[in-house]
């Protein structure tokens, strides 16, 4: 299989996606994306970018503009919330000597999507394509052809390669025959958010977890459209419950107050519930199609991983394809899977999954001896020091930008 010049087609016009444009279109490639919404979607998720991903975006020159329109946040912190004691406490100050990025900023996805569109509406050889739909796929030897649906119709793009960065729900990953495996939790998570400073007023820090046998919680700021910003409160809800049973003012209300005693009322500016999966595909490549971010891997949020591992495959991706274009061999594809696969498969599920059995721990006995281990990492200079490590998802690009074609029998090793 040659890397044969050609268009380069983008499924998806989110974060991801965008990214994957940018990076290649700085090449000289040309790259038609499309996506079926009419902008990049304001999506209340996906906040927190890591100091691991920081790198990848710093080199594209996007975290000065990340830093301006978001949160800086170098501190985080878990509370044990029936007591109301602070746990453990981590500054990412102390990985200076490590990373340029010693700190993560909370920044919307949709704000990130913006920058990087801003960039791209400046390159003559790249298209963004809102109010597209890829309806059909199909590949060949030499190439990919996408049916689209948009404004004037059907039409036909033809290009060399292929990347899926469309979404936990795939249509390019469905095209390519690629599974999907994981499961997906019983329970279903419900975003509310507020005005109310939790900083300001009960002394938590941008970035908060709150462990519960009951009903655990991340809370965390985001700038919005400016000071003061909002906060995110996440919560875990019953299954057996409706939408409107969970999402009516007085069960929106009740749920803060068990949690957040007040003496008043809080604002709510937004509510959502969806439903969490994890998942990652059984291979990020199949020919010429390519798989990257919620395409490719899906988790719960507590750490705030998913989003970043996306950008991550962005940039890994984006590399290996220039150079596989560019003469090299095409098996750096494969790497490309075998680094982000191992990464998603071993690190980010691993992770993500081990979050939240900390914080929802119903078991008293485990559930004191995860809290004194916390508070005992964070003690430690050395062993938080690793622990900030893992969260920031440095470990992990580390590792995987040290595995061969040649490591794909072996397990991860952090």
């Amino acid at each position: 299989m040659s890397g044969a010049r050609g268009p380069i087609l983008i499924s998806g016009g989110g974060p991801v996606g965008l990214f994957c444009a940018l990076l290649l279109g700085r090449q000289g490639l040309d790259v038609r994306v499309f996506d079926v919404n009419d902008a990049p979607q304001n999506d209340p998720r996906a906040a927190t970018t890591h100091p691991g991903t920081l790198e990848v975006l710093g080199a594209a020159g996007l975290v000065e503009d990340m830093a301006r329109v978001g949160l800086v946040a170098p501190i985080f912190q878990f509370w044990d919330r029936p007591s109301g004691r602070k746990v453990a406490e981590f500054d990412h100050a102390a990985l200076a000597a490590e990373t340029a990025y010693p700190f993560v900023i909370q920044c919307e996805q949709f704000k990130t999507a913006q920058l990087i569109l801003e960039r791209l509406v400046e390159m003559d050889n790249v298209s963004v394509n809102y109010g597209n739909e890829v309806v059909g796929v199909e590949q060949d030897a030499d190439g990919v052809r996408l049916q689209v649906r948009g404004p004037a119709g059907t039409e036909f793009h033809r290009g060399a390669w292929l990347i899926g960065a469309d979404g936990g729900r795939s249509l390019v990953r469905k095209s390519a025959g690629i599974a999907f495996e994981g499961f997906t939790w019983p329970e279903r998570f419900i975003v509310l958010t507020t005005p109310f400073d939790f900083e300001a007023e009960r002394g938590y820090c941008p970035r908060s977890y709150f462990a519960d046998p009951d009903e655990w919680c991340n809370c965390f700021k985001v700038s919005a459209d400016g000071p003061p910003g909002l906060w995110r409160t996440v919560f875990p809800t019953d299954p057996s419950l409706t939408d409107e049973q969970l999402m009516s003012d007085e069960a929106v209300q009740a749920r803060l107050q068990k949690f957040f005693p007040s003496g008043h009322d809080y604002e709510i500016v937004h509510r959502n519930l969806y439903v969490t999966h994890q998942r990652v595909a059984t291979s990020f490549r199949a020919g010429r199609v390519l798989l990257a971010g919620d395409a490719a891997h899906v988790n719960n949020p507590i750490g705030g991983m998913g989003l970043n591992g996306g950008l991550q495959d962005a940039a890994n991706l984006a590399e290996k394809l220039v150079a596989v274009i560019e003469g090299a061999d095409p098996r750096l594809l494969d790497l490309y899977d075998l680094q982000r696969r191992t990464v998603a498969t071993e690190f980010v599920q691993t992770n993500s999954i081990g979050n939240k059995k900390r914080l929802e721990e119903k078991d008293p006995v485990v559930r004191e001896a995860n809290l004194a281990e916390l508070s005992a990492i964070a003690a430690d200079p050395q062993r938080a020091l690793a622990f900030m490590r893992n969260s920031a998802m440095l470990t992990s690009q580390r590792r995987a930008a040290t595995m061969t074609l040649d490591d794909s029998t072996k397990t991860w090793a952090a």
